[in-house]
C-alpha cells in the first residue's frame, strides 16, 4: 500500500479509525525527512494492513501546531484511535520494522483497561 497525504480535513477521521495508522510528519526542505521517506515507503509496501500517512508540516501547519511537532521527521502511531507512539527522528528500516511488530503485538484490551483505570483515578 502506498502512503497517503493527510490534510486537516481527514486527519481526525483517519487516526481514530480501527487498525494501525502511522503518520510521518515531514517537510520538503528537511534532509532527514527525505532520507526517511524511502524507508517509510518500503515499510508501507510490506504492511498493506496498516495505513501509512504523511503530513507536510509546511502545508498543514495547523495540525503540526496542534500536535506540538517541534522536530521533523516525527513519527506517530495510532491504533484503534489511541496514540501509542510519538518520536522525532528518522528510523533505519530494521528499527521501523521492529517498531511495527511491537505495535501489532500490543493487547489493545489491556491498553483500554489501563486508560480507563487512569481516567477513574483522575
Amino acid at each position: 500500500m502506498a502512503t497517503i497525504d493527510l490534510t486537516s480535513d481527514a486527519f481526525e477521521r483517519t487516526v481514530t479509525a480501527d487498525g494501525i495508522v502511522m503518520v510521518d510528519f515531514w517537510a520538503e526542505w528537511c534532509g532527514p525527512c527525505k532520507a526517511f521517506g524511502p524507508v517509510y515507503e518500503a515499510a508501507s509496501e510490506k504492511n498493506p494492513d496498516i495505513t501509512f500517512a504523511k503530513i507536510d508540516t509546511e502545508a498543514q501547519q495547523e495540525i503540526a501546531g496542534a500536535l506540538e511537532i517541534r522536530s521533523i521527521p516525527t513519527l506517530m502511531i495510532f491504533r484503534d484511535g489511541i496514540q501509542l507512539f510519538s518520536q522525532p527522528g528518522a528510523l533505519p528500516g530494521h528499527a521501523l520494522d521492529d517498531l511495527i511488530d511491537q505495535v501489532k503485538a500490543i493487547d489493545m484490551d489491556e491498553v483500554r483497561a489501563e486508560i480507563a483505570k487512569q481516567t477513574d483515578e483522575d
